[in-house]
């Protein structure tokens, strides 16, 4: 492997190349396999990015896959770290020159962009082919898939639910909510029981909180409007309910703060963290994040999914990553190395070791089979109430714009009435989507 600070395509595009016998080349202190017994034959290489952070220590896996993966084809990957918030500029860089990798992670919201522009290829056929469509987590499966073309292979995946204080509700005999309503009425009874503690942030700086109460309330983000078209459906009726019932938590009932209007997930974990809030609606990952810092933290969490607005769950988006195929001149190899990482013991392992869910549905029922009290109910949030958001290219440039960032902090800040803001916000969606 190699660890530069630029992508790099070997010439010519055939990418092999002939290694010297008992050459090393290393890279975030994985060695890879190298050299051909000492008769110096040519070997075939596979570049891999893969984005780094997710799992804190993934050079003992990239070992393994290696070693595996030249087991199984003869072939050898030269697999790059690179970081996130880097990661989108890399891409469109690379798509614009021409110097791709083979195989890449890529986040969900990505596949539709790269798919347009031609850079992925659609692995629907081979999907098809293995019989794995229908054991493929479907929110993860539906955010790679355009127009019948499957840009993305599930790899791991992460869900929102609701994480509360156990120890605090146990102290003054409350239950977790099960509907909207037993939500806001919690809330206000910790406003009495505990007046140091915030009952729910209602945070403004991000999307994923207000989503499930807009899915929940039976609305939509956006919907297609046919010929490859979307139209922004925010300010339905529906989805104003949803959004009503979000923000009145803290513009009618005091059950957040002021401050919280422009905070991001991050914010209001570390509110949580801090023993400051009560409920919070956050991701899995964070569990281990609580339990690394603290693992008292196991006696005083307790989770359950977003309760429904009359029972059952609200939906709650499922993001994580996606291996994609950049049209590499050795689609066989690329779609065993996916399939390798994807499925069975290898996105097992590393959905184990970064706190995330593997993206085969088998997979993630047995982690729901263990029963594990902070695990389970977000296993259960996905299996039964996971959503996709509008699966476009043009929905990342409504992210990047803040549209429904900026629509939650005018209502909070009371600058707009929730009808107001979502007219608003819908006519901005829609001028992205029509541009």
């Amino acid at each position: 492997m190699r660890n530069s600070p630029t992508p790099r395509r070997r010439s010519p595009r055939s990418r092999t190349r002939r290694l010297v016998a008992g050459a090393a080349v290393l890279a975030l202190g994985a060695a890879t396999a190298c050299g051909d017994g000492g008769d110096g034959g040519d070997v075939t290489t596979l570049e891999v990015w893969i984005m780094e952070g997710t799992n804190p220590d993934a050079g003992p896996y990239v070992e393994e896959l290696e070693a595996e993966f030249t087991a199984r084809t003869g072939a050898e990957l030269d697999v790059q770290f690179i970081q996130w918030a880097d990661a989108h500029d890399r891409f469109t860089t690379a798509i614009a020159g021409g110097e791709l990798p083979d195989v890449a992670e890529i986040g969900t919201t990505w596949a539709p962009e790269f798919g347009a522009a031609g850079a992925l290829t659609d692995l629907s056929e081979h999907i098809e082919a293995d019989g794995l469509g229908d054991d493929l987590v479907p929110g993860l499966y539906e955010a790679g898939t355009v127009d019948g073309a499957v840009y993305g292979m599930p790899w791991y995946a992460g869900v929102r639910a609701l994480m509360y204080r156990a120890d605090v509700f146990a102290e003054h005999d409350l239950q977790p909510p099960t509907t909207w309503e037993e939500l806001r009425d919690v809330a206000l009874r910790l406003k009495e029981l505990e007046p140091g503690m915030i009952p729910f942030p209602v945070i403004g700086g991000t999307e994923y909180a207000v989503d499930p109460f807009i899915w929940g309330a039976g609305g939509e983000i956006a919907e297609p409007a046919g010929d490859g078209e979307w139209r922004s459906t925010i300010n339905s009726p529906e989805a104003v309910e949803g959004i009503e019932f979000y923000t009145s938590l803290a513009t009618e009932h005091g059950l957040s703060v002021a401050a919280a209007e422009t905070w991001l997930e991050t914010d209001q974990l570390e509110s949580f963290q801090n023993g400051d809030a009560a409920m919070v609606i956050n991701g899995n990952w964070t569990v281990r994040t609580l339990l690394d810092d603290d693992p008292a933290w196991a006696d005083r969490i307790g989770v359950v999914p977003i309760p429904g607005r009359d029972g059952g769950y609200s939906p709650s988006f499922v993001g994580g990553s996606l291996l994609g195929e950049f049209t590499s001149d050795e689609p066989e190899l690329a779609w065993e190395l996916i399939t390798m990482m994807s499925t069975g013991d290898f996105a097992a392992a590393w959905a184990d070791q970064s706190g995330y869910f593997p993206g085969q549905q088998s997979l993630l029922e047995e982690v729901h089979a263990r029963n594990d009290p902070l695990v389970t109910p977000f296993a259960e949030q996905m299996l039964r109430a996971g959503a996709s958001l509008p699966v476009t290219e043009l929905y990342g440039q409504v992210q990047g714009e803040q549209i429904i960032q900026g629509m939650l902090q005018s209502i909070l800040s009371g600058d707009q009435s929730v009808r107001e803001a979502a007219d608003e916000a819908a006519a901005a969606m829609d001028e992205t989507f029509g541009g």
